[in-house]
């Protein structure tokens, strides 16, 4: 591990802690070099980070600290589940973390495969500090946003949940672009219960504006957004 400066620690990033209010992002790193792994948590330490790591990927799993906020740094190679393998787990089990891949073995094929399954960088050892710094500093960011994104959607399916079918059919055409007297065309009601749908469906929604109320449908998953409609 190269140190190109005395360890210093700092606060992480405002963009950063901005987006991970709850709890401090973790950097969770994964190798089987007892050395690195310390070398490495001191340096991100130094970069105002709370660094856990493992010896292996069974290790990791054991330790059930997955949903915290923050990202992995794993080895390739390792005796037992390779880095790779950890990799295609947590995506198959539908765990969503940023993954910087360090390695001393790095090859073409392997950092194709990597990238390709979402992996935020292929790092090869040795690699400068601030290399790395910024990749971690990258991958957080990238995990603090996916959350922030994770939590308006879930406060606004929350608020679907409290529409009635009609309000939820005025929404689905509202956000279709369609105007009061073509919704109520459609449904068979007239404007003026439409005008009244939608007025409590902004309300419920907590949307001050037609341009609030489409953002907050376009954060529902596609599939309560299909179902909006008869």
């Amino acid at each position: 591990m190269r140190v190109d400066q005395p360890f210093v620690r700092r606060s992480a990033p405002l963009s950063v802690q901005r987006g991970c209010e709850e709890d401090q992002p973790l950097v969770i790193i994964v190798d089987d070099d007892a050395p690195l792994r310390e070398a490495l948590s001191e340096l991100i330490l130094s970069a105002g980070f709370q660094p856990v790591s493992f010896a292996s990927t069974r290790e990791l799993l054991d330790a059930d600290i997955l949903d915290r906020p923050g990202c992995l740094i794993l080895d390739v190679r390792m005796p037992g589940a390779s880095g790779l393998h950890l990799q295609s787990h947590l995506a198959e089990n539908g765990v969503v973390k940023p993954i910087i891949f360090l390695t001393g073995h790095g090859d073409i094929p392997m950092t194709v495969q990597a990238m390709k399954a979402g992996a935020v960088d292929f790092l090869t050892k040795p690699v400068r500090d601030q290399t790395l710094l910024d990749a971690v500093t990258a991958a957080i960011a990238m995990d603090c946003e996916r959350r922030a994104e994770a939590a308006i959607a879930n406060r606004n399916i929350e608020r679907l949940e409290t529409l009635t079918q009609r309000e939820r059919e005025v929404l689905h055409e509202v956000a279709r672009g369609r105007l009061n007297k073509q919704i109520a065309f459609d449904l068979g009601i007239s404007e003026v219960t439409v005008k009244l749908h939608r007025s409590n469906v902004m309300h419920k929604m907590e949307a001050g504006s037609i341009g609030e109320l489409i953002r907050a449908w376009e954060t529902l998953p596609a599939q309560m957004r299909q179902s909006g409609s008869r």
